[in-house]
């Protein structure tokens, strides 16, 4: 057989394979369900993965030192999120005379989405319009932006950002295939430790005109920079707990004029968001992706596999009590996880992506500690080998029919 047209045959029937197969082993051989990200998202953030191993992380699959980009890969996971920070100076400077770089800025994120791409995983992007994080108590404004007071310069600001970042990634040939419009913005973007003259954006204070203003002109730069794009970028809004959904979307529809979006993205830690039963969460799914017609994810979730730490950075998970059946072990997260995932699958869910679940102990720094305040929910143990937990991406679920 010629030998040039034998490389391109092998090399279509890998890319077949790949991109097709519902089975694909991992480098032991053993056979793993590998889901198609329109089959359900399985993904996992893996934002701080870079830093980790810049400052001595290392992750390893059956006592093999591995990337972990590929091991997530080889375990299941087809979508990576990652977040984006204006300028994340503190990340840099929090290592004082050692510093070298900062993090979770446009080049980090290019070198996380490459590394995506490079195993064959999608990307969301996560856009924070914050130099550092932002939840739902914390949504301070770029430093550049604090003294802007007209909300037409902040809707171009926010605009022209989020253009040139998606512009940039593109001709880079790394386009998203979601894009968080700002993260858990329960009460809005941008509403706290401003200045007195800053737009006013609180929509717990009522301001939903403002804050759909700011949202829109974000939407309307995804869909501008995704004009001739041959992947379909979706769009999503993301509100922490599940309780707080409903009141949200209603509200950014009715009084913000927000409409144009494709995925209403939900945090669900089962330890902290107790309001709804866990029990009840599925139903909430159900209903929420009849009442708005869009998809609906879970794009922040996890869950312990130990009550102890392997650093003194002392951890968020570990002092609440664990949901009925699902202990704090290593079977007990795997457990958990493949049992919400299905439930949620059941009720129409489009995926789950798991929060830094590669988050574990090494000399990253932080605010607030050096290591990590996530070992016990890491998908790795404390010698930094993969945990069964992992292998929830790759567990035979039944998929609800179209």
């Amino acid at each position: 057989m010629n030998t040039k047209f034998l490389i391109l045959l092998l090399m279509a029937q890998a890319l077949l394979g790949y991109s097709c197969s519902d089975k694909n082993p991992d480098h032991t051989g053993t056979e793993k369900k590998i889901y198609t990200l329109e089959q359900f998202c399985m993904g996992a953030d893996l934002s701080y993965t870079n830093e980790i191993e810049d400052h001595g992380g290392i992750y390893k699959d059956s006592s093999v030192v591995r990337d972990p980009f590929q091991i997530f890969r080889s375990h299941g996971c087809n979508l990576v999120r990652v977040r984006l920070w204006n300028n994340p100076m503190w990340t840099k400077e929090v290592y004082g005379a050692s510093g070298t770089q900062m993090y979770s800025d446009l080049q980090d994120v290019v070198k996380t989405m490459q590394r995506a791409a490079q195993n064959g995983m999608a990307v969301s992007l996560d856009l924070h319009y914050s130099d550092t994080w932002a939840d739902p108590e914390h949504q301070v404004p770029p430093a550049a932006w604090n003294q802007i007071t007209a909300i037409n310069v902040l809707e171009d600001s926010i605009y022209n950002f989020t253009f040139r970042t998606l512009t940039y990634l593109k001709g880079l040939g790394l386009i998203p295939r979601m894009v968080q419009v700002g993260n858990e913005i329960n009460c809005g973007m941008m509403m706290t430790g401003t200045p007195d003259a800053f737009p006013k954006l609180n929509v717990c204070n009522g301001n939903w005109v403002n804050q759909g203003k700011i949202i829109n002109a974000g939407i309307k730069a995804v869909r501008d920079a995704s004009v001739g794009n041959t992947v379909d970028t979706k769009v999503i809004l993301h509100v922490a707990d599940p309780k707080n959904v409903e009141w949200w979307i209603d509200n950014i529809k009715k009084e913000g004029a927000v409409t144009d979006f494709d995925i209403v993205g939900i945090s669900y830690y089962p330890l902290w968001h107790t309001e709804i039963p866990y029990s009840n969460v599925p139903g909430l799914v159900a209903k929420l992706k009849g009442k708005y017609a869009k998809e609906i994810m879970i794009v922040e979730t996890a869950y312990p596999w130990t009550t102890e730490g392997n650093d003194s950075f002392n951890n968020l998970f570990g002092s609440q009590q664990p949901v009925g059946g699902f202990p704090f072990t290593k079977q007990g997260q795997k457990d958990f996880m493949v049992d919400m995932t299905q439930k949620l699958m059941n009720a129409g869910c489009s995926g789950i992506m798991v929060w830094e679940p590669g988050w574990i102990t090494s000399g990253l720094k932080t605010q607030w500690g050096t290591g990590s305040a996530w070992e016990n929910s890491a998908f790795f143990d404390f010698e930094g080998s993969v945990l069964p937990g992992m292998d929830f991406m790759n567990h035979n679920y039944t998929l609800p029919s179209k």
